[in-house]
């Protein structure tokens, strides 16, 4: 297996891309194992949250092109862009927060890959692009996870051009939540994994649930259906454990229930 589980702690899991030679490239065997991966940790009940990163130069360019023009027909290339799509979805439908820990290069279906986790942290001179119209290959799937953190300018700018944009403008536009020199973002990014998973299990899986879900309906639709959440977390102990702490002013004892 090219992936690698590193547990930082009990709470922390990390997991790496570790195909260097293809610079950690999405191929039917890594698009697996990385599902299989994310499978496995969503329901470990001591992580609680999972950082996402590459080995070698970079995160990760994206779909191997050298596998992608072995496929020859219509049915392979639908596989392997319906397998690719079920990743991102397991990580935004998982129950645990994701981070994309980012250095170096982050194309195509790996600037998907960024985008479709919860938070996103990069070193200074990374680089993100979805450079598929510079082969002849627009970049239709990655557009559908990073279109929904961005805003349309960008991301049409982005697409049309393939010209790779830097941290600074990758944060400005919602891509990223922030970048570091290199020899900081590790510290960075277990900084806020730890603050993540200091919080209840529970609240945390409600509220990633609702978030997403959340946005892709009509405002009096999402205000129904969130009060409906509130109210569900509301009935938790650990809600009723964190008002009581709060009042108390103490730290709250989360049972994840």
């Amino acid at each position: 297996m090219n992936i690698k589980i590193i547990n930082f702690d009990k709470a922390i899991t990390r997991v790496i891309i570790d195909e260097a030679k293809t610079y950690n490239s999405l191929s039917f065997k890594n698009l697996n194992d990385l599902i299989k991966v994310f499978k496995k940790l969503d329901k470990d009940q001591k992580v609680k949250v999972i950082i996402l990163e590459g080995a070698g130069k970079g995160f990760s360019a994206g779909h191997n092109l050298n596998e992608v023009k072995k496929l020859k027909t219509k049915e392979r290339y639908q596989k392997l862009f319906n397998l690719c799509s079920k990743l991102m979805l397991q990580i935004v439908e998982g129950r645990k927060p994701v981070i994309a820990k980012v250095h170096g290069a982050a194309y195509a279906a790996g600037c998907q890959l960024v985008a479709s986790c919860d938070l996103a942290y990069s070193t200074n001179d990374a680089l993100f692009a979805t450079p598929g119209v510079n082969i002849g290959l627009f970049c239709s799937t990655p557009m559908v996870a990073v279109s929904r953190k961005i805003n349309r300018k960008p991301m049409m700018k982005m697409l049309l051009t393939g010209d790779p944009i830097k941290p600074s403008y990758a944060k400005e536009i919602g891509l990223i939540n922030d970048f570091f020199p290199k020899q900081k973002l590790n510290s960075e990014v277990f900084k806020i994994a730890k603050k993540i998973a200091s919080k209840s299990n529970l609240t945390i899986k409600i509220g990633k649930q609702a978030f997403y879900k959340q946005l892709e309906m009509p405002l009096k639709k999402a205000y129904s259906y969130t009060s409906k959440m509130m109210t569900l977390n509301m009935m938790s102990m650990d809600a009723k454990e964190g008002i009581s702490a709060f009042i108390e002013k103490r730290k709250p004892k989360w049972k994840n229930k």
